[in-house]
């Protein structure tokens, strides 16, 4: 009998952090002991500051991220622009750390981003979010777009994009 083992997701070393700047809602400028890393989150993908919903997904993650509020950097390599890629998790009181590209995509926030199927329940927390309606998927999953698909238009057709459907 052949036994097959799915692999698990490990977390890295972590190291305690604040966030000192959100730059959009899944880049962050991160101070862990005397280093501010620029860090990408990983398993998420969100809306681009200019993109529809932009705005909105990068103010409800610096809600989160009050500059007091401690983080767990869980730092993975570093991508083609230099950023650092992470996972960042929230401490909570009396109960396990949260994910926050968890979070970013059970809000409706961002696109889950797991191609290796390491993440379980990731599929499901973007199935649950589109259901309800929330976040970016506030009109349905009909025009919705991904950043990369975003960044390929031109000024004139973003312009265009996205009306109609308002925050």
């Amino acid at each position: 009998m052949v036994t097959t083992v799915r692999p698990t997701l490990i977390l890295p070393k972590e190291e305690v952090g604040r966030v000192v700047r959100v730059v959009d809602a899944d880049t962050y400028d991160v101070l862990a002991g005397s280093v501010v890393y620029r860090v990408r989150l990983l398993g998420v993908d969100a809306p681009e500051r200019d993109q529809p919903f932009g705005q909105q997904a990068g103010e409800s993650v610096a809600r989160l991220l009050t500059p007091a509020r401690q983080v767990l950097l869980g730092r993975r390599g570093v991508d083609l622009y230099g950023r650092t890629l992470a996972t960042l998790r929230l401490p909570v009181t009396g109960g396990p750390a949260l994910a926050l590209d968890s979070l970013l995509v059970v809000r409706g926030w961002g696109w889950a981003w797991d191609p290796r199927h390491r993440i379980p329940g990731r599929a499901a927390q973007q199935a649950s979010a589109l259901a309800a309606r929330r976040g970016l998927w506030k009109c349905g999953a009909v025009g919705v777009l991904t950043p990369r698909q975003w960044r390929q238009f031109n000024y004139k057709n973003k312009r265009r994009y996205g009306v109609g459907c308002t925050w």
